[in-house]
């Protein structure tokens, strides 16, 4: 294993989620946020996608201000409580944030708001347990690939549904990370299946999760009680507390965790 980023964070679970756009990544990862943060660990979720929408879950529903425009806001008077704000379960949120539509690069972004967090060492400073990168799948430039390609994650998992271009795309992120993993970054650890109730969609999933080498760690089956809990502006862990779809965010979390330790020894 490639220690040469891990020199204080080296207890520091390290993990990507990506997903193409509307396939419910966000929402999952926010739910998994708490489900973790519930279980005592400190986390920090960074979201990387130009819509700047991963943690408002876990916020209360409220978009809180990107590294990007708190960087043309302030430049060098930057300070790491401009850009991180402890939301839901104490889980700590970051967004990257991007470009104005139509003008930039919104991978150039990520990599600017990374850069930032590393400057200010967010993470010596935090000392967060676990980070979780919400990552937009479409494109897997280099902005986007930042995560994998920099050494900031060590594992990876996809979002995907049964739907043929949730799976392209699954598909070409974890080429992408197969590319990468070979100069020693991270490791591509599973689909974690958010369903869109697709007939076969659990065959049609682990068929294709095989064809990639890799494997379904969560079925999310669809449900009612997570647009309940969105519509107040959060996660099923805080406003739908007795529904079935806590047991399945706690399962997911209790899988990663399982599948970081293995990967730690």
């Amino acid at each position: 294993m490639n220690n040469n980023n891990t020199h204080k964070e080296k207890n520091m679970r390290k993990i990507a989620i990506y997903g193409k756009g509307g396939i419910g990544k966000s929402t999952t990862t926010s739910n998994l946020s708490a489900a973790l943060a519930l279980k005592g660990y400190k986390v920090m979720q960074v979201g990387c996608d130009p819509k700047s929408d991963s943690t408002k879950n876990l916020m209360e529903g409220k978009r809180i201000p990107t590294v990007l425009e708190q960087l043309k806001a302030k430049g060098e008077a930057l300070k790491l409580e401009d850009i991180v704000f402890e939301g839901f379960g104490g889980v700590l949120c970051v967004e990257a944030g991007g470009p104005t539509p139509g003008i930039g690069c919104a991978g150039r972004g990520i990599i600017s708001a990374f850069e930032k967090l590393a400057e200010l060492e967010a993470f010596e400073t935090y000392k967060p347990d676990i980070v979780i990168y919400d990552v937009l799948g479409d494109v897997v430039c280099g902005g986007f690939a930042m995560p994998i390609r920099g050494g900031y994650a060590r594992e990876v998992f996809i979002v995907s549904s049964g739907e043929m271009m949730a799976l392209y795309a699954a598909s070409n992120i974890a080429q992408a990370i197969k590319n990468f993993g070979r100069r020693g970054y991270a490791r591509l650890k599973g689909i974690i299946l958010n369903a869109k109730n697709i007939e076969n969609e659990q065959e049609l999933v682990a068929k294709a999760a095989a064809e990639i080498g890799t494997e379904v760690v969560q079925y999310v089956p669809r449900s009612g009680d997570i647009q309940i809990a969105e519509n107040q502006g959060g996660t099923v862990s805080e406003f739908v507390k007795d529904s079935p779809m806590v047991q399945v965010y706690n399962e997911l979390a209790e899988h990663v965790l399982a599948m970081s330790e293995d990967e730690e020894e």
